[in-house]
């Protein structure tokens, strides 16, 4: 037999049905809707939440204890994991920077990753390189194209 469904909403009721109108992320309008629903009693248990909603009832009873546990706050809080540290940051970028910036330039993408190797003691996958340069740095190689006789 499965426990009992229990739990005071502290909030209005008007003050969640405002809050679901000016939510705009998804997760916290389903977090607010499942308070909505409890508040205004139109849902009485975990597996009529979770269908309403159409989710898991492991998920409803987990946005039921972090509410207990952190309120409304905690229940709305959407955690993201931390960024990864960029390889190529700083002091370095700069340096490839001006280095991009130089009539010559550089001829291939191999030839920044040797650089970054020689010059900087970094040993930088191909993919990388070129991320960093053509994606971040949004700059070009200075690589001369062949041109036609074709007048």
């Amino acid at each position: 037999m499965s426990r009992p469904f229990q739990i005071e909403i502290k909030e209005r009721q008007e003050e969640l049905e405002k809050s679901l109108r000016h939510a705009t992320e998804a997760s916290s309008k389903e977090r607010l809707q499942m308070l909505y629903w409890l508040k205004s009693g139109q849902v009485s248990s975990r597996r009529s939440l979770a269908q309403r909603l159409g989710r898991d009832e492991s998920n409803i009873t987990r946005w039921v204890r972090k509410y207990k546990d952190e309120g409304r706050r905690g229940l709305l809080e959407v955690k993201h994991a931390p960024a990864k540290v960029p390889l190529i940051s700083g002091e370095d970028l700069e340096r490839l920077k001006k280095r991009l910036q130089e009539p010559s330039g550089f001829h291939s993408y191999g030839q920044i990753q040797q650089w970054f190797k020689n010059e900087l003691g970094l040993s930088i996958a191909y993919k990388t390189v070129y991320e960093v340069v053509h994606n971040r740095l949004g700059a070009k190689l200075k690589v001369p194209r062949p041109q036609s006789n074709y007048t």
